[in-house]
């Protein structure tokens, strides 16, 4: 048993030894395999393949972001003008209707009355008028023989007067009972579409009833009132002076314009709670994209840069000392390329130094590159667009390990070529 023993623990002694050795002499290679073994893995055999796409001189339009409301130009609670029974409904809701289109009519029956007794009330005191000036005449011609006292065709003279304005009298109840009657068929005030029914027929309406019969709203054109922070209000105003300041309006992906517009009034104030100036733009709205009450991205134009250098946004890469692209040279190599961005969007990046027109620069591959690293370049143009593409430094991260390994990592950014 105490041989056995002894034969156990010298095997296991044994394998200790060699296990610290095997680990001593892995940490004893030379560094030229070491790099050469990680080269092979990091970098790959051959040139870098990678898609790149030429700068260009172009004019870069200015915008402004904003969110807004979208508001009818006009909105009409359409109520009855007198009481009484519903006897028709004359649209569908949701209709388009034009200016005096009759909506609904109310029972005109005793305003019919009311109308035609103030007529033959003006045609009974019209002939009351006519016999009162033949006897003015008759007692003119009276007058002027002296064969009546002048008392009494003063007094026929005043006679006439009278039923003179009492016809006129008659008259104005006769429009009055004509304009209530007309109002007996509830007309559209303006072009627009109807919403939905407050009232079916049959029912008694009145003239005071809050909820009315129908809302017309005028959906073509369209408001959006929108806010944008008081710091842009210089740039609004500024573009304002220049000209007509066109707005997109998008869909829900915020993407898709739906509708352009035009700027409308500034508000004359600022809101001093939230810091933001009100603004209205208005659109014609002839799909019927915009929609009463519907919240909207907006996109304004404020100015256009002229004949500036752009490049992909893809192109442009971040680093411990800014931004940065990698530019294929002539020789197929590439070349850490400090920059200075002006204003960038997801398509393309203005570029104020660092880059000149007709240059190549990385969009796609950089996983593998650093400075003066061979490449196999393929134009953008020919290539579906990949919007997942990691950034230069993030295949470093995944693949730091070691110190090989930190080290090529903290080679690749411009900093440490600088």
């Amino acid at each position: 048993m105490a041989s056995r023993r002894l034969l156990t623990t010298s095997i296991v002694a044994i394998l200790a030894v060699g296990a610290v050795g095997a680990y001593w002499w892995q940490g004893q290679r030379p560094p030229q395999q070491q790099q050469q073994r990680q080269g092979r893995n990091f970098q790959g055999d051959g040139p870098v393949p990678v898609i790149a796409a030429l700068t260009k001189r172009a004019d870069v339009p200015v915008y402004l972001d904003g969110v807004g409301t979208a508001r009818a130009l006009n909105t009409v609670t359409v109520r009855p003008q007198v009481d009484g029974k519903l006897i028709s409904v004359n649209f569908i809701e949701g209709q388009d209707v034009k200016r005096g289109f009759v909506l609904a009519k109310v029972d005109p029956t005793t305003y019919q009355a009311q109308y035609d007794q103030a007529v033959a009330k003006k045609a009974q005191d019209e002939a009351t008028l006519a016999n009162a000036r033949i006897d003015l005449e008759r007692y003119e011609k009276l007058a002027a023989t002296n064969s009546i006292a002048r008392q009494q065709y003063d007094t026929q003279k005043a006679t006439v007067a009278q039923a003179e304005a009492q016809v006129k009298l008659d008259q104005a109840q006769i429009d009055n009972a004509k304009a209530i009657l007309e109002y007996t068929d509830v007309i559209a005030p303006l072009d627009g579409r109807t919403g939905i029914r407050q009232v079916d027929q049959g029912n008694i309406v009145r003239a005071s009833d809050a909820t009315g019969i129908v809302i017309i709203t005028q959906l073509q054109p369209l408001s959006i009132l929108f806010t944008l922070p008081q710091q842009q209000l210089t740039d609004v105003i500024r573009a304002k002076a220049r000209g007509e300041v066109p707005i997109d309006a998008f869909g829900a992906d915020n993407k898709t314009v739906i509708d352009k517009g035009t700027l409308g009034p500034v508000d004359n104030q600022v809101d001093q709670t939230t810091g933001t100036i009100r603004l209205k733009a208005e659109f014609p709205n002839r799909e019927f994209q915009l929609w009463p009450g519907q919240f909207v991205n907006v996109r304004v134009q404020i100015n256009t840069l002229k004949q500036v250098v752009v490049a992909p946004t893809s192109a442009v890469q971040r680093g411990p000392t800014g931004t940065f692209v990698f530019v294929v040279q002539q020789d197929n190599t590439v070349a850490v390329r400090p920059v200075t961005i002006t204003q960038q969007d997801e398509a393309q990046a203005v570029i104020a130094t660092g880059l000149q027109p007709d240059e190549r620069v990385v969009t796609t591959g950089f996983a593998r590159l650093t400075a003066g690293a061979k490449v196999t370049p393929t134009n953008a143009e020919n290539q579906p667009a990949n919007t997942n593409e990691p950034v230069a430094e993030q295949p470093r991260q995944r693949r730091q390990g070691g110190p090989e390994r930190r080290e090529r990592r903290s080679e690749a950014s411009p900093g440490a070529r600088s």
